[in-house]
This record gives C-alpha cells, sequence and structure tokens, in this order.
C-alpha cells in the first residue's frame, strides 16, 4: 500500500501509493459516468415545482397530521403525484403537486358528477372581463355529458365552492356554468375539503400559490447558465493560480462530480429542485476547495522534491494532504448525516445531494484531478518558476 522515503526526497514517512491504483479509479470513474450519462439521457431528470410549474399550498392542522393518510386522501382525490411534508411543526404541510388548479378543477367534477371524465369537462379563468355577469371575473365551466346527470352536476357545484352560479343548457348534452368565485378561492376551497378528510379536526389553508412552467423554464435555464459559468470562472482562476494542466484536472473533476450528482437523481429518480441546485453549486465549491489544496502540495513538492517521478511526487503530495482532506470530508459528512436523518423531507434532497457529492468530490480530487495532471504527464519543467531578465547582473558583487 506504501512505501518508505527517506531524505533525499525531502520527506520522510509511509507514501501511500495513490497512483498505484490510477487505472482501476479510472475504469471506475468511467462506469459511473456512463451509467449517469445513459441514465440522464433515457429518464432525465425529475424536476421538483420549481422547475416544472403546478400548485404550492401551505395548510395547518388543529392537532398533529398524519402524513400517510395526508397522501393516500390527495392520492385518492384527484391530487397526482402530490408530496405531502411537514413544515416547520407537525401541525404544518407543505403540499406541492405538478397539476394546475384547472386540472384539480376537472378531477373534482369528474369525481363529483357521476358518469363524466376528465376529458369531457373544460374549466377556463376568466381573469378580468368587462362583463355584467363577471364584473370582477370568475370561472366559465362547460361541461359535455348526458342530460340525465344535469341533476348531479347542480348537486355538485356547491361542494366545490361554486354556490353563485348558474347552470345553462346549452344543447342536449352540454351544460354552462357561469360562477362569480375565481379560480383561487375554488382552488382553496377543493384543497381544504380534501385536507378535511384526513383529520378528525380543523384545517386551515394558510397559502395557495401557482408557479406558472414560464417561471419554471426561467429558473431551470438560469441555473444551467449558472453552472455553465462557474466551471468556466473556475477553470481561469485555476489555469493563472498555477498552470493550464491543473485547470484542466480541476475542471474535469468538477464536471464528473457534477454529472454523477446529477445521474445519481436521475437513476433514483429523486426530486430535483433549486435546493438541489443549490447543492450541486455548493459540491462545486468544496471538490474545487479541495483540488486547489491537493494541486498547491503537488506544486510545491514539485518544486522542492528532487528524486522521483512525476508519480512520486504526486503520491507524496497526496499523502501529505491526506490527513487534512480526511479530517475535513469526515467532519462535513457529520453534519449532513445529521440534516439528513434528523432535518425533515423539506432538505432530504439537498442532503442526499450534499453527502453524494462530498464523497465523490473527495475521491475526485485524488483520483481525477491528480489522474489528469499524469494523463497530461506533469514534469517539474512544467511548474519551473520562470526567470527574470537581468537575474544574472543582480547576483553580481
Amino acid at each position: 500500500m506504501g512505501e518508505s522515503t527517506r531524505n533525499n526526497n525531502g520527506v520522510t514517512g509511509n507514501i501511500v501509493n495513490f497512483m498505484g491504483q490510477r487505472k482501476v479509479a479510472l475504469i471506475f470513474s468511467a462506469v459511473l459516468l456512463l451509467s449517469s450519462i445513459v441514465s440522464l439521457a433515457v429518464n432525465g431528470l425529475q424536476f421538483g415545482l420549481d422547475f416544472t410549474g403546478g400548485l404550492q399550498i401551505e395548510a395547518r392542522y388543529s392537532e398533529s397530521a398524519d402524513l400517510k393518510k395526508v397522501r393516500g386522501v390527495l392520492a385518492e382525490n384527484g391530487f397526482k403525484d402530490a408530496v405531502a411534508v411537514n413544515f416547520g411543526s407537525d401541525k404544518d404541510l407543505k403540499i406541492t403537486t405538478q397539476q394546475d388548479r384547472v386540472d384539480l378543477i376537472k378531477a373534482q367534477l369528474s369525481k363529483i358528477v357521476d358518469g363524466l371524465s376528465s376529458e369531457n369537462i373544460t374549466v377556463n379563468q376568466i381573469a378580468s372581463r368587462s362583463d355584467e355577469r363577471l364584473p370582477n371575473g370568475g370561472l366559465i365551466i362547460d361541461i359535455v355529458g348526458d342530460s340525465s346527470v344535469s341533476n348531479n352536476i347542480d348537486r355538485g357545484l356547491s361542494d366545490i365552492n361554486l354556490d353563485r352560479y348558474s347552470l345553462t343548457s346549452v344543447e342536449e348534452g352540454s351544460f354552462s356554468v357561469i360562477s362569480e368565485n375565481g379560480i383561487q378561492v375554488v382552488t382553496e376551497t377543493l384543497v381544504a375539503n380534501t385536507l378535511m378528510l384526513s383529520t378528525d379536526g380543523d384545517v386551515t389553508i394558510k397559502r395557495t400559490e401557482f408557479i406558472g412552467p414560464q417561471v419554471g423554464d426561467e429558473l431551470r435555464d438560469q441555473g444551467g447558465i449558472g453552472l455553465l459559468f462557474a466551471l468556466a470562472v473556475v477553470m481561469v482562476y485555476v489555469a493563472l493560480r498555477f498552470q493550464f494542466k491543473f485547470s484542466v484536472g480541476a475542471v474535469a473533476a468538477l464536471i464528473h462530480d457534477v454529472i454523477i450528482v446529477l445521474g445519481f437523481f436521475s437513476i433514483f429518480k429523486l426530486d430535483f429542485d433549486l435546493t438541489v441546485l443549490a447543492a450541486v453549486l455548493a459540491v462545486i465549491g468544496y471538490s474545487l476547495n479541495d483540488t486547489i489544496v491537493v494541486s498547491d502540495r503537488i506544486r510545491e513538492n514539485f518544486r522542492k522534491v528532487r528524486k522521483g517521478t512525476s508519480e512520486d511526487v504526486i503520491n507524496i503530495s497526496l499523502t501529505q494532504t491526506l490527513g487534512r482532506t480526511l479530517v475535513t470530508s469526515l467532519t462535513t459528512l457529520l453534519v449532513l448525516l445529521a440534516l439528513f436523518f434528523f432535518g425533515g423531507e423539506l432538505i432530504h434532497a439537498f442532503s442526499v445531494a450534499l453527502i453524494i457529492g462530498i464523497v465523490i468530490g473527495t475521491y475526485s480530487s485524488i483520483y481525477v484531478a491528480a489522474n489528469i495532471l499524469l494523463l497530461m504527464h506533469i514534469t517539474k519543467e512544467d511548474l519551473m518558476v520562470p526567470e527574470r531578465e537581468g537575474a544574472e547582473l543582480d547576483e553580481l558583487p
């Protein structure tokens, strides 16, 4: 595993032969990268509400909420792929669904009105119009169905807070509902009525917010641009601070880390939201810091160690920084494990992304960044300090 060096190299002690396993590490990294890229190409990322758009609801229960029961009730009542998590306390819930408000109303009407399917219901929001019937806006609902269901329609509309409405038959099997209540009021009523089925107490809807898909697209694009910009700045900084070969190794390590973290979320189909994107950016910062520490020691030892190959110098440098790397990584992991187990579901994906990123980032600082240096044939000549013009004259008495 290691070999002893003597003072003729300026170093004493046991040196771990990290680079002796570089080919195995290269194959391991290639397998991880290939798996991640294939999964990202086939499955993609399961974007959260921040990117796809949808509803975000905050509700408060009068007693502790049973999350399992809440999720079951939501699924049974037309809230497809709804996610319910505690938000601050066991009485406060945050519910997200990628459905928009119109889809929810369709699903509720489909359930309430017998014989109708969601494909036969069209719901349009009238935000504002100069109409005597809807001076402040409201809803117009066109329902297509059997003429025998008109009584069911009339009876069921009040269940979704459409108590101020008129129901008219346009033609046989076609009905028109004009309601004074806007889509926000109807949506909050739908959510409250549904959540009431999961408790014997009371439920208060604190906030209902709709995130449009256009906002989600903008967040996704800006996040991607931010990620690419961070990598470009890193490459320029490392090239100026060290040497071009070091910048290639650093950026390769960062790209390696980012792709593997994204691949993990793709393979296991975990929600990718803004908190995960923030975690990925944090992983870039952590991995870069670790890589710079290692690179600085490698550069220093190339100038200081008189004998030995490039592989020997890199092994010496990695061994010297190993203690610092392990202490930093382990203490960071302890905090992240605490967040993972006790931080609640709201930051679960965030802590998972950071845990994977810290582990992979530590590995890449050793077996990707340093490996790239050997593949690019780093030598002492690459790191020689350029002589100043007139240096010989300065040395004359």
